[in-house]
């Protein structure tokens, strides 16, 4: 928790110099210089950087679809997701702004952090392999794969990958769909697994996931087979298979 609390301080820190710089770029477009960019977005990357800890509040966001980047940064704008540092850093901030951040984090290709270990049994980290990769349809839940790729890596435009995201986060973003706390356009398909999900299977899929490594050349799938499992309001041209 220490840890934690310290790197929340680096981060409000970041936050109070670089949002005056952020602020006055925003009304116009984002310079197309590579060094500027950089500059004016060391508000994202003083939390989300290249290295992560493993924690629940920042996750990878490097080589995620730009399509889903772009969704989330609306989506904290507009109050569907909630978390104080990212809701006061987008308030203000344009759509072509935004996209431009996101296009940014989307063409950054880091190294794929370890594996985490895992305190889980051999029962929890096999159910959680089923439902990544098999689902359940006792309980109406598609495959994790069936809309985040073969090789869990995501797909354009707006599907986002799944390996290296610290388990705890997952968790906290499982707890934050079930409570409401993070919202997506509607139909909102994460909040429908979400549901069908117990406690103990949020931790099954966490721990599972958390063993697997990313191959280092992995990049989002270009296409996926439609019409997905659910339908989605953020993901264009989603259809449903599975009744809701």
């Amino acid at each position: 928790m220490r840890l934690s609390l310290s790197r929340h301080t680096l981060c409000m820190l970041a936050l109070a110099i670089a949002l005056p710089t952020l602020a006055l770029a925003a009304p116009a477009t984002i310079s197309a210089s590579h060094d500027s960019l950089e500059q004016r977005i060391k508000a994202c990357t003083a939390c989300h950087a290249q290295q992560e800890k493993h924690d629940a509040f920042f996750p990878r966001i490097a080589g995620k679809p730009a399509g889903y980047l772009y969704n989330q940064l609306l989506n904290f704008r507009e109050g569907r997701r909630q978390y104080p540092m990212m809701n006061y850093m987008v308030e203000h901030l344009p759509d072509a702004y935004l996209r431009e951040i996101a296009d940014y984090f989307a063409a950054q290709h880091p190294a794929p952090p370890p594996a985490q270990p895992s305190n889980a049994g051999a029962a929890a980290l096999a159910r959680g392999r089923q439902l990544v990769l098999q689902g359940d349809s006792g309980k109406k839940l598609p495959a994790c794969i069936a809309c985040h790729g073969e090789k869990l890596a995501g797909v354009a435009p707006a599907i986002p990958g799944l390996l290296g995201l610290p388990r705890d986060y997952i968790n906290a973003q499982f707890g934050a769909w079930k409570n409401g706390k993070r919202r997506a356009h509607a139909p909102d398909c994460m909040a429908q697994v979400a549901e069908r999900l117990s406690d103990a299977d949020v931790g099954a899929v966490s721990a599972w996931l958390g063993t697997q490594v990313a191959s280092a050349d992995a990049r989002p799938a270009e296409n996926i087979a439609v019409p997905l499992p659910l339908h989605c309001g953020g993901v264009p041209g989603s259809g449903a298979q599975v009744a809701p």
